[in-house]
């Protein structure tokens, strides 16, 4: 049996919504990863960049489940001495849940130049509206 391999000139992309309403964070999040990877798709490679297009809207009715909206905490480093810096995701949730979103999906792509660039395919809105209508998204039933 042989195996065929996808060329980057042979992906054909399309646009697909998530609607995060309701759902966890993390289950959205895994979601749109593998769209983004593309292991939706048959013709999957790892090596090559064959993922589509995502919208993920209403993120600020993502659901956080047990304690982790009280407990939980996102760090970062801004690259100065003593720059350590710390949200809750009670805050993050309230005020930048597009940015939560994309935080949690960019960890469970690959740290490297495919990763990347998969993220750029990555669009976020706290609102049910969007900008890419022109694209003539469908939405992923899942």
């Amino acid at each position: 049996m042989s195996t065929t391999l996808t060329k980057p000139a042979d992906v054909k992309r399309t646009w697909y919504i998530l609607d995060a309403a309701g759902q966890p964070l993390g289950r959205v999040a895994a979601k749109a990863a593998h769209i983004l990877r593309g292991k939706h798709k048959p013709t999957f490679t790892p090596n090559v960049d064959c993922g589509d297009h995502v919208i993920i809207i209403n993120c600020d009715k993502a659901v956080l489940t047990g304690k982790k909206l009280e407990q939980k905490k996102y760090y970062w480093h801004t690259g100065w001495i003593g720059g350590l810096k710390s949200i809750s995701y009670k805050d993050m949730m309230s005020k930048q849940a597009d940015r939560a979103m994309m935080i949690a999906v960019e960890g469970m792509l690959p740290s490297n130049t495919l990763g990347r660039n998969q993220l750029k395919r990555l669009r976020t809105y706290k609102g049910a509206e969007h900008n890419q209508s022109a694209q003539k998204p469908v939405v992923y039933e899942y």
